[in-house]
C-alpha cells in the first residue's frame, strides 16, 4: 500500500536527517509496530465518524498515517500513539467537514437529541460532524465521549474529576447546542426543497462560525 512505501522513504530520511540525532531514532520495526497496533483502533475511529464513507476514511487514516511519520522522525514516537493519532485524525475530520455543506436528512435518521444512538448511515453521521465542527469544543469533547467512545456519563465524570450530574447537564446542554446547528438541514414533513433553502442561506453565514 502506499503508506508503506511513503513509511519506509520517511524511516530511511529519518536515520540521515541531522535534526533528529538526539532523537530516539524511529526503526522500522518500531513503526511497523505501532502501525500493526493502532491502524484498526485509528480506520474504526474515523470511519464511525463518517457513516462508513470509506474512501473518505480511508483518505483521512492515511493522511494522519503521513503526518505520524513526519512528525514522529522529528520527535520520536509519543507517549501515547493511540491519543495522538486520534487527535490529528479529529482535527482532519473537522477541517474536512468545515468545508462541506452536508446533506439534509429525514427527522427518524436523527435520534440524538432523543438520546438514541449515533447514526449509521452516512449522510446523518455527516450531518452530525459537520455540526461537532461547529459547537463549543467542551460540547463536542462531550458528545463525542458519549455518543462515538460509548463512556457513560460516570466514566466521563471520573476522566474529567466532574460529578456525574454536571457531565449530565453538559450533555443536555451540547445536544441543545447541536440540534440548533443542526435544524437547518432536517426535513420539514419531507420536504427537502424547503430545507434546501434555509440551510442554504444560514450555511454561508453564521453557520460557518463556533457558536458563542
Amino acid at each position: 500500500m502506499g503508506f508503506r512505501r511513503r513509511r519506509a522513504s520517511s524511516i530511511q530520511e529519518a536515520r540521515t536527517d541531522p535534526e533528529t540525532e538526539s532523537v530516539p531514532l524511529l526503526t522500522e520495526t518500531d513503526l511497523l509496530r505501532v502501525y500493526e497496533e493502532q491502524t484498526r483502533t485509528l480506520y474504526a475511529y474515523v470511519s464511525r465518524r463518517t457513516g462508513g464513507d470509506r474512501a473518505l476514511a480511508e483518505d483521512i487514516v492515511q493522511e494522519v498515517w503521513f503526518r505520524a511519520v513526519a512528525a514522529w522522525r522529528r520527535r520520536g514516537l509519543p507517549e501515547r500513539p493511540r491519543a495522538w493519532l486520534s487527535h490529528v485524525a479529529r482535527n482532519l475530520l473537522a477541517s474536512h467537514f468545515r468545508t462541506r455543506r452536508p446533506e439534509p436528512v429525514a427527522p427518524a435518521e436523527l435520534d440524538l437529541m432523543a438520546g438514541g444512538a449515533w447514526p449509521e448511515t452516512e449522510s446523518a453521521a455527516a450531518l452530525l460532524s459537520w455540526g461537532l465542527a461547529r459547537v463549543r469544543r467542551q460540547h463536542a469533547d462531550v458528545l463525542e465521549s458519549f455518543y462515538l467512545d460509548g463512556l457513560s456519563t460516570r466514566e466521563i465524570a471520573e476522566d474529567r474529576g466532574l460529578s456525574e450530574r454536571s457531565v449530565e447537564g453538559r450533555l443536555r446542554r451540547a445536544r441543545q447546542s447541536l440540534a440548533r446547528r443542526l435544524k437547518p438541514f432536517i426535513e420539514p414533513d419531507g420536504s427537502r426543497e424547503d430545507v434546501d433553502a434555509g440551510a442554504g442561506a444560514r450555511a454561508g453565514s453564521a453557520g460557518l462560525l463556533e457558536e458563542g
